[in-house]
């Protein structure tokens, strides 16, 4: 087995450092006052860290097949998961999404993204002769699909489960689909999140809220207009690290899904600049490993993996500027969150593994 790609692993590194400086540097205020420990959340996602830096260097050297052997099984323990959460889930920000363990929390969610790649890119290799064929080829693993999107929207957790659905889109287009299907598919996706919509006033709020923030400046509208104070006065350089103003009990625990906020309120266009860079240059070194892997199967995991981790940010930086509604979203390596982070190291040590044999 071959060396792992040094530049891209270093490259994860760097950003994940950055990360846990930020979730120090946006939470300490909050974290100060309500646990007297300003280093609260700072030390967990270090934990976190350490653990997934671990992780994504042991699973550069696991052999990328045997996901294609234990595919099913571990898509089946995260699908179990995903149910059993229902029941005895802990329910945090209105979410029941989380197992709790101590001061911890595992998301189970987070496992089934990285089991759902897994297990569609398996579907992939095994049918790649009927994937022509929408009826037998696509529609089985779209109602699968959807299955565990209603799971994950049960919780409710409408950001993961998008981000989760885009991914199978997305390996369903390069496994070869004919694009017409996507058309009609995104007729569908409109018409579901209208009804969802219509099924969950807040959702309403903030649609309502993205349009015109000033409508419900207290209410729901309070988190963007927070947001925008925090990115508008950065400036080229920003107010220097710790020198956010929006930490300090405006913008609701800016540590989570609007770090990115918090960023260019310290850092400017510059520290926006640097953090776009490098998620850039992730996303190019991920795409060029999968163009360049012999084997069908780890082309499919490399592609889904980053084209859903490349989503998710996507995702997080078009709300927290304002382009779309709020869908509580983590940005991938930065955002304070233990589950996401793990997951996201070690979906990036199956890369580096997938590199190392087709280097």
């Amino acid at each position: 087995m071959r060396k792992m790609d040094l530049g891209l692993f270093i490259s994860v590194i760097i950003i994940s450092l950055f990360g846990l400086l930020m979730v120090y540097s946006s939470s300490n205020v909050w974290a100060a006052y309500k646990f007297d420990d300003a280093f609260k959340y700072a030390k967990s996602q270090g934990i976190f860290l350490l653990i997934g830096i671990v992780l994504m260097y042991k699973f550069s050297k696991i052999d990328y097949f045997l996901y294609y052997k234990y595919g099913n099984k571990i898509f089946s323990i995260c699908f179990v998961l995903l149910i059993l959460v229902l029941f005895v889930g802990t329910t945090r920000n209105g979410s029941k999404s989380w197992f709790g363990i101590g001061p911890f929390g595992i998301q189970p969610s987070e496992f089934m993204k990285l089991a759902m790649m897994i297990f569609t890119s398996k579907y992939l290799y095994n049918n790649r002769k009927d994937i022509s064929n929408i009826k037998k080829g696509v529609i089985p693993i779209l109602l699968l699909t959807m299955a565990i999107f209603v799971l994950i929207m049960l919780q409710p957790d409408f950001g993961t489960g998008v981000i989760l659905v885009m991914g199978v889109i997305g390996l369903l287009f390069v496994g070869g689909v004919n694009i017409k299907f996507f058309f009609k598919i995104g007729l569908l996706g409109i018409i579901g999140i209208v009804g969802l919509i219509a099924a969950a006033p807040y959702r309403l709020k903030r649609i309502l809220s993205f349009l015109n923030p000033w409508s419900d400046p207290l209410g729901s509208g309070f988190q963007i207009i927070q947001s925008l104070y925090a990115i508008g006065p950065g400036g080229l350089f920003g107010f220097g690290l710790g020198g956010s103003r929006q930490k300090h009990f405006y913008l609701p625990e800016p540590q989570t899904d609007f770090i990115f906020s918090i960023i260019s309120e310290e850092f400017g266009f510059l520290g926006i600049l640097i953090v776009s860079g490098l998620f850039v240059f992730i996303i190019y070194k991920a795409i060029k490993i999968s163009l360049n892997c012999e084997d069908l199967f780890g082309k499919y995991l490399a592609f889904g993996i980053i084209f859903m981790l490349g989503f998710q940010a996507v995702l997080n930086l078009s709300v927290v500027i304002g382009l779309i509604p709020v869908t509580g979203v983590t940005l991938p390596f930065l955002s304070y969150g233990g589950s996401s982070l793990l997951i996201t190291m070690c979906s990036m040590g199956i890369i580096l593994n997938i590199s190392r044999q087709n280097r």
